[in-house]
C-alpha cells in the first residue's frame, strides 16, 4: 500500500472546518504537538492599547487559542471615537478585540470567518469558564489586584501587566493569592526578556564597573495634558460601561480624560510616570544591584512636584531617593529622557535605554564566565509565560519580583507626597520613625463598596 501522507494542521483545519462549519476538536495525533491538549486557552482582561499588543503576542503563538476578551470599553480608538457603523481597525475594546483574534483565526482556518471569541463587560463571567487556562490582566492599575486575585482562586495563571499593582498592601495580598492557588503568574516588566538589559545586569552583577557608586533613573515628563482649573464633568460616552470601568476606585465624574491612557496621570488609578516608566527602569536597578524580593530601607523627598486643582494629580516632575541596607543608593528624577538608567562605577559606567552605553565599548565585549553570575535567561516575555504555564516553571518576572520592584515606585510616591525622609523595613513592609503613621496610612486604600481585596 502506497503509504498515507500525514495533513499539516492547517490543512486539516481548513478541511475540517468546512466540514462541520466549526472549530473541532482532534486528537493530539493528527495536529502534533500543537493539538487541542497542548494548546493553553486564554482570555484576555483589559483590551486598549497594551492590552491589544499583549492580545497579538499571545496569539502569534500556535500553541495558543484566545476564546475570550472582557473590557468596560466596547470599541473607540485611543483618543475615545466610536463608529457606530460597525468594527474598524485599529481600534480598542472588547468588540474589536473579538473581532481581532476572529480574523485571524478565520486566515487560519481559510474561512471567510470563525466565531471562536466571546466577549465580555464582567471579567468574572470570564474567570467563571473551566476552558480559560491563563489570562492576560493589562487594565488600569486600580484593577490590577482585584482580577489577579480573583483569576488566582479560579485557577488560572496570569499575564499582569506593570506596575503589578496600586499600593503595597495590594501586592502582598497578590503573592498570597498567586502562591496558595500554585499559579504563574508574570509581571509585564517585559524588559527583563530583553538579552541586552539581561547582560547590562550580568556585568554590574559580576564587577566590571567596579564598586557601584551612584544611579540614576530617569523618567519622562506626563505626556498627556489634562484639564485645570474648572474643568467640567462630560457626558459619559455610550461605548463606556463607566461604572464597571471606576470598579473599586472612589466615585468620581465622567471627564474623557479620566479614562482610556490618561488614567496614568490620576493617583485614584495610578502613580504617574513613577510607577509607569520607572516600573521598568527602577525593576532593572533591583536586579542589577541583586535586590529582588528586597527593597530599599530609606526613602527620601528630594523636591516632587504634585498639581493642585487639576485633574491629573500625580507627581509631575518627580524627584525621590532610595537607599539599600549595603549602601547602594539610586535617586530617580524627571527628565528629558523617556526612560533611561545610569550606573556609576569606580572602574567606569554603564547605562541603558533599551540599548546598552558603556564609558569604555571594551566593557561590552566581555564575557560571563561559566562560573559567574549568570541571570535568567529569556528572550520574549509572552513566549516564556507560556512556556512556564506549560511547565510550571518559575517566569523571568514572578510575582515576588513584581511587587518588590513596584513597592519601590510605590515608595518614592508615599515620601513624596509627605515631602519626608522615611525608614522602611522591605521585610515587615512598614515605616518607622517620624511620619511613620501617615506613611503607613499610605501603604493601603479603602476600596468602594461592594468591592473588596
Amino acid at each position: 500500500m502506497a503509504a498515507m501522507k500525514t495533513p499539516t494542521r492547517r490543512q486539516f483545519l481548513k478541511t475540517a472546518a468546512a466540514a462541520i462549519g466549526m472549530p473541532v476538536i482532534v486528537p493530539a495525533r493528527v495536529l502534533g504537538k500543537n493539538a487541542p491538549s497542548n494548546r493553553v486557552t486564554m482570555g484576555c482582561i483589559g483590551v486598549g492599547g497594551m492590552g491589544m499588543r499583549d492580545l497579538r503576542a499571545a496569539m502569534a503563538n500556535e500553541d495558543v487559542q484566545i476564546i475570550a476578551a472582557c473590557d468596560p470599553v466596547s470599541a473607540c480608538d485611543q483618543y475615545g471615537h466610536w463608529f457606530k457603523d460597525g468594527w474598524q481597525g485599529p481600534w480598542f475594546g472588547r468588540i474589536s478585540a473579538k473581532n481581532v483574534v476572529e480574523d485571524h483565526y478565520a486566515k487560519q482556518a481559510g474561512r471567510d470567518d470563525f466565531k471562536c471569541c466571546d466577549a465580555y463587560v464582567d471579567y468574572r463571567e470570564l474567570l467563571a469558564r473551566d476552558d480559560i487556562d491563563a489570562v492576560t490582566v493589562v487594565t488600569p492599575d486600580h484593577w490590577h489586584a482585584p482580577i489577579t486575585i480573583a483569576a488566582a482562586r479560579a485557577g488560572k495563571d496570569i499575564y499582569c501587566e506593570k506596575p503589578l499593582s496600586l499600593t503595597i498592601a495590594e501586592g502582598r495580598a497578590m503573592i498570597r493569592a498567586v502562591r496558595h492557588h500554585g499559579r504563574i503568574l508574570q509581571t509585564g516588566t517585559h524588559r527583563r526578556s530583553f538579552p541586552s538589559a539581561r547582560f547590562l545586569c550580568e556585568l554590574i552583577r559580576n564587577g566590571r564597573i567596579g564598586k557601584l557608586k551612584k544611579i540614576y533613573v530617569e523618567i519622562g515628563k506626563n505626556h498627556r495634558v489634562g484639564p485645570r482649573d474648572g474643568w467640567k464633568p462630560q457626558p459619559i460616552p455610550e461605548w463606556l460601561n463607566y461604572d464597571m470601568w471606576l470598579g473599586p476606585a472612589p466615585w468620581a465624574l465622567y471627564h474623557k480624560d479620566r479614562c482610556l491612557y490618561s488614567f496614568r496621570f490620576i493617583s485614584d488609578y495610578s502613580g504617574g510616570n513613577v510607577t509607569n516608566l520607572g516600573a521598568h527602569m527602577i525593576d532593572l536597578v533591583q536586579w542589577a544591584t541583586g535586590h529582588d524580593g528586597s527593597g530599599p530601607v530609606e526613602v527620601e523627598d528630594l523636591g516632587g512636584v504634585f498639581p493642585t486643582h487639576a485633574l491629573f494629580d500625580v507627581a509631575d516632575p518627580a524627584h525621590f531617593r532610595c537607599r539599600y541596607s549595603d549602601g547602594t543608593a539610586f535617586e530617580c528624577h524627571t527628565g528629558e529622557r523617556f526612560a533611561y538608567v545610569r550606573f556609576d562605577g569606580t572602574d567606569g559606567w554603564l547605562a541603558f535605554d533599551d540599548r546598552i552605553y558603556a564609558s569604555d565599548e571594551r566593557i561590552l565585549k566581555e564575557k560571563i564566565g561559566p562560573g559567574e553570575i549568570h541571570l535568567y535567561e529569556s528572550d520574549d516575555h509572552m513566549r516564556n509565560f507560556i512556556d512556564c504555564v506549560k511547565s510550571r516553571r518559575e517566569p523571568a518576572a514572578p510575582v515576588e519580583t513584581g511587587h518588590s520592584s513596584t513597592a519601590v515606585c510605590h515608595l518614592g510616591n508615599i515620601a513624596m507626597t509627605l515631602k519626608a525622609k522615611l525608614a522602611w523595613d522591605p521585610a515587615a513592609e512598614r515605616f518607622s520613625g517620624p511620619a511613620a503613621d501617615a506613611a503607613n496610612r499610605m501603604l493601603e486604600r479603602t476600596y468602594r463598596n461592594p468591592w473588596v481585596l
